[in-house]
């Protein structure tokens, strides 16, 4: 996902996360005291919301700007856990409270006990590297983990510049730079190993999923040999990183940044004393290889990530993690509002052009449209401008891992969501519709499910099948037709919908005819 996607979504989805003030007031409203859990890291109080305990704000490490963290762990100590903790510092129109020192992870699980060793579900945000949180109402896990069979994690970390400033090249005091968020994300997954059981969590069996960013964090820790063996499964649902920054393009977003602070590179002493408030006002430079806000993501820096995680093929590291790779049917829906000037107007003098910058791969616009006209010849200007965006850029990257993964034989699934918006049917099924699904949380603020028997039977779908796969690296369940492994002679994918069914090669026709160009991951 593009920096210039990362900051779309907001108001693509306007309104998702709550007040901060609100969304406080509310982690602790209608909540009993919940028993102490004893863990190595500290003995911590939760709440006890409806049957499931909760425990929010856990503090899994702390940092010095531009820094790695490190552990924290208070063995004995009482630890209040019934609010969030701050989320870092971004670009963002919530008032959240916000702090560098954002390192808390939140734990839902209906039975703290050692001995009920269920099954770990770890949740990373999406917003590219720059934005996000889990503290927004649609990731809340009360619902998850009140089904009794698994325990549910979610985790805020560092981004944007505080996560993911590339320094190592102009400062050898900052050699971890650059990887920081996702070290940071190996940080809680190591908190997660070491604690987990006594929250009534199998610490041997663990999947992490991800949503947008979410997701292409978690394929980056895929090639992270800092990530082995810290956890079991993978889930990405419209996140993939083929490829990483690299480190000359990554210093040149450095460079950027740095002077529209006024910090010269020969000195970053002022960077390590200069306000927060300054360091996100700065995230407006202008990218020098994207154009847009200046692009942070993961870093190809030789000492943490040392080689692309997709290229030139899926890496070895990964291939024993049985994986879940999702899309949903109309990801641009939630970039290209259909209400905004790229869109209004369309017709078929202007959507080649309005295509052209939206595709992000060097391709004839012109004969783009050309062709799906031909292919579909009652599509309207505005359908043909969707559905090109969306596979021509939303949905290639995951087509790639899908088919690397195939290739080296590796355990990986594939679904696709269809279940569209009931509160704007002119968006469908767009970027970030899965994630009420997945959770259950259909009456959340900002969802745009409905809580109708159709968004219940879709939910339940993708819902069991996320479960399922926790627990056996496997996705079918008895609620589904069988669901077989991503292949490239059949390209077998689950299309979760009102009535979810299996489909080979969906899009078939667009993916080949995208396959003519290379594919670039932004932001590398």
């Amino acid at each position: 996902m593009s920096a210039a996607e990362g900051w779309t979504r907001r108001g693509a989805i306007a309104g998702v996360t709550a007040s901060g003030a609100a969304l406080w007031a509310a982690s602790a409203a209608n909540a009993a005291p919940a028993g102490i859990v004893r863990a190595p890291a500290g003995d911590f109080v939760g709440t006890r919301e409806g049957g499931v305990h909760a425990f929010r704000g856990i503090r899994y490490g702390r940092a010095e700007r531009f820094r790695a963290a490190v552990p924290v762990a208070q063995p004995g100590t009482r630890v209040a856990a019934q609010r969030f903790g701050p989320i870092c510092p971004q670009k963002s129109e919530s008032d959240e409270p916000r702090s560098e020192d954002c390192l808390f992870l939140n734990i839902w699980t209906a039975e703290p006990r050692a001995a009920a060793k269920k099954p770990v579900m770890l949740y990373i945000h999406g917003g590219a590297y720059s934005n996000g949180t889990v503290t927004d109402p649609q990731t809340h896990g009360h619902h998850l983990a009140a089904r009794g069979d698994v325990v549910v994690v979610t985790v805020n970390h560092r981004l944007n510049a505080f996560g993911y400033l590339y320094l190592a090249r102009l400062d050898p005091r900052f050699a971890d730079s650059g990887n920081l968020g996702q070290l940071d994300l190996v940080l809680a997954l190591q908190w997660v190993r070491d604690n987990i059981a006594a929250f009534g969590g199998d610490p041997n069996c663990v999947m992490v999923f991800g949503q947008s960013g979410g997701g292409a964090k978690i394929a980056t820790m895929m090639a992270m040999p800092a990530a082995k063996g810290l956890f079991h499964r993978a889930a990405t649902m419209s996140g993939q990183q083929v490829t990483a920054s690299g480190p000359l393009n990554a210093t040149a977003r450095t460079r950027a940044y740095l002077r529209r602070l006024g910090v010269t590179e020969t000195d970053l002493g002022p960077l390590l004393a200069m306000p927060t408030e300054r360091l996100v006002d700065a995230l407006d430079a202008t990218d020098p290889v994207l154009g847009g806000g200046v692009y942070f993501g993961p870093v190809l820096d030789m000492k943490w990530l040392t080689r692309h995680p997709f290229w030139p093929d899926a890496h070895p590291q990964g291939l024993a993690v049985p994986m879940l790779l999702g899309n949903t049917h109309d990801e641009t829906r939630a970039f290209l509002s259909p209400d905004s000037p790229k869109v209004r107007g369309l017709n078929w003098d202007n959507v080649a052009d309005r295509i052209a910058p939206e595709l992000r791969i060097d391709i004839l616009p012109e004969w783009v449209v050309t062709q799906y006209r031909e292919h579909f010849p009652d599509w309207t200007p505005t359908q043909v401008f969707y559905d090109a965006t969306t596979c021509g850029r939303s949905w290639r990257g995951q087509v790639i891992e899908a088919e690397e993964r195939a290739r080296a034989g590796a355990p990986g699934w594939v679904y696709q969501l269809d279940f569209g918006s009931r509160t704007d049917p002119r968006r469908g099924a767009f970027h970030t519709m899965d994630i009420p699904l997945v959770f259950g949380t259909l009456d959340a603020q900002g969802s745009q499910t409905g809580t109708a028997a159709d968004a219940r039977t879709a939910s339940a779908a993708i819902q069991e099948s996320f479960v399922a796969f926790t627990r056996a690296g496997d996705p079918n369940h008895a609620g589904l037709p069988h669901w077989p492994r991503y292949d490239l002679a059949t390209r077998g994918t689950m299309v979760f919908d009102t009535r979810s069914r299996v489909e080979n090669d969906p899009r078939g026709w667009q993916r080949e005819l995208f396959a003519r160009v290379p594919y670039i991951q932004p932001g590398t």
